[in-house]
C-alpha cells in the first residue's frame, strides 16, 4: 500500500509516517519501480503499535524500547511492566500538576470582582506591574 493508504488506515499524517521512518521506529518501506513507498501489513501493525504507544504518552525512546521488547515473544513481561509502571507514575504526576493548575485558575477567577483591568486581581496576581 502507498503512504496515503497507510495514513488513511491509521489516521496518521504522511509526514508523521516519514518522521517515524527517519526515527527508526517504522522500518523503511521498499520502493516500487515508480519509486513510491510500498508499505505492508507489517508496517500497518507497527504503525498502529507506535501510534497507540504515543497516544499513551510514551516517548520515542520508550516506543523504541517497547518495539524491541515486543520482538521477543518468549521473554517475560517484566521489562514491559516496568516501562508501563513508570509511565503510569508520570501520568499521575501530570494529573496532579493539572489539578493544581485548575484549582489556582479557579481561585483567580473567584478573586476578581472588578470591572476594570486597572483593578483586576488576576492581572495583579500574575505580577504585571505598570
Amino acid at each position: 500500500m502507498r503512504i496515503g493508504e497507510l495514513a488513511k488506515a491509521t489516521g496518521t499524517k504522511a509526514e508523521t509516517i516519514r518522521y517515524y521512518e527517519r526515527e527508526g521506529v517504522l522500518p523503511a518501506a521498499d520502493r516500487t519501480d515508480s519509486n513510491y513507498r510500498d508499505y505492508t501489513d507489517g508496517h500497518l501493525a507497527t504503525l498502529t503499535f507506535v501510534r497507540r504507544a504515543r497516544e499513551l504518552g510514551f516517548s520515542m525512546s520508550q516506543v523504541r524500547e517497547l518495539l524491541a521488547l515486543s520482538d521477543h515473544d518468549d521473554k517475560p513481561c517484566e521489562n514491559v511492566d516496568q516501562l508501563v509502571q513508570r509511565q503510569l507514575v508520570e501520568v499521575k504526576r501530570k494529573i496532579a500538576d493539572l489539578s493544581a493548575m485548575r484549582d489556582e485558575l479557579a481561585q483567580l477567577l473567584r478573586s476578581c470582582q472588578s470591572d476594570r483591568i486597572g483593578e483586576c486581581r488576576i492581572v495583579e496576581s500574575l505580577g504585571r506591574r505598570n
